[in-house]
């Protein structure tokens, strides 16, 4: 099969297609062709050892610390099922599925994948296209866990996205409305309709200068893009407030524990994929309440201009690759 491969880390270059051999799906696993998956700022970070400085060498330690120990890299996919492992009852061959990979073994970025059918993989609705389906799982999840779970978002609550058009912070300002709240979404002047159609209610540009209108505040922060800091935002934050960075280091962590008892406070988390995530966000996709949003669609043969677009940090949502050797 063929697939995008990388042997050292480094610029998008270093990604190139080439023959690798198939996989097969163990007893537990169902063996996907993929026909579409998403390039994501993990792919990149993996790509490029573009690690926070107190990261760097956990980060090399899982990866490989001289060169990539998994030569694949992408988790969110879509595809159809080929094959299907002894012990697999969820799922048959010919199955539409779309669904993310483990993190630590990654490899969605080819032709076929195997992963486990109790991950975090599920059927593809008839209404949802591929593309659309490998644009879900690590924004719409991420995005999910961290208002959902992490800063228990309410009704009537006023929550400020940083970063609103992106990966995660499309998915976000859908979901923040979803969940009942007055959404303001921070992104540059040409993304300003976007995030309007995505539901927020108002939306600074950031480069008009400041982040927040002079005067307001909000009971929860999600800064999906790590361009603020707690100190910076405290002002902005309600007496009860929440500041929420997807991207944070040991800065944050302390911060969340010195803040815990505080009535402003930082609430750290890891995101990951889950399947009760993704038949959730799939639902509501399904049903026209949220909707991916596709910057743009690369072939296979492009995969380092995909790379190139999703590091220069101003993508639109999702970046997407075709899988196959013509990018069918």
């Amino acid at each position: 099969m063929q697939a995008c491969v990388y042997e050292q880390y480094g610029a998008p270059e270093v990604v190139t297609v080439r023959g690798v051999e198939k996989p097969v799906a163990k007893a537990d696993e169902v063996l996907v062709r993929v026909r579409a998956a998403s390039v994501t700022t993990a792919d990149w970070r993996f790509r490029a050892s573009a690690f926070p400085r107190a990261f760097w060498l956990p980060g090399r330690l899982m990866l490989g610390l001289f060169r990539p120990r998994n030569a694949i890299l992408g988790m969110d996919f879509s595809g159809v099922v080929e094959a299907t492992g002894r012990s697999v009852t969820r799922f048959s061959v010919g199955d539409r599925v779309f669904g993310a990979t483990d993190p630590f073994s990654r490899g969605a970025h080819a032709e076929y994948v195997a992963v486990k059918e109790s991950g975090a993989v599920i059927h593809t609705p008839d209404r949802i296209s591929d593309q659309e389906a490998a644009a879900v799982p690590f924004g719409a999840n991420s995005a999910l866990a961290f208002l959902r779970d992490v800063a228990r978002v309410q009704p009537g609550q006023r929550v400020l996205i940083v970063g609103a058009s992106g990966g995660v912070g499309s998915w976000a300002v859908q979901l923040a409305r979803h969940f009942g709240a007055e959404v303001t979404g921070v992104c540059s002047a040409r993304n300003v309709d976007l995030v309007r159609s995505l539901g927020a209610h108002d939306v600074v540009d950031y480069g008009a200068g400041a982040l927040t209108r002079e005067g307001e505040t909000y009971d929860v922060i999600f800064d999906t893009v790590g361009v603020t800091t707690f100190a910076g935002s405290k002002p902005a934050l309600s007496e009860r407030g929440v500041y929420v960075p997807l991207e944070s280091g040991l800065r944050e962590m302390a911060q969340a524990l010195l803040t815990s008892c505080s009535g402003k406070k930082v609430k750290y988390a890891v995101s990951k994929n889950t399947r009760e995530g993704l038949e959730l966000v799939a639902g509501l996709v399904d049903a026209g309440t949220l909707k991916p949003v596709i910057d743009h669609v690369y072939p296979m043969a492009q995969i380092a201009d995909a790379h190139r677009h999703v590091e220069g940090r101003h993508k639109r949502g999702s970046v997407i690759v075709s899988m196959g050797a013509a990018g069918a």
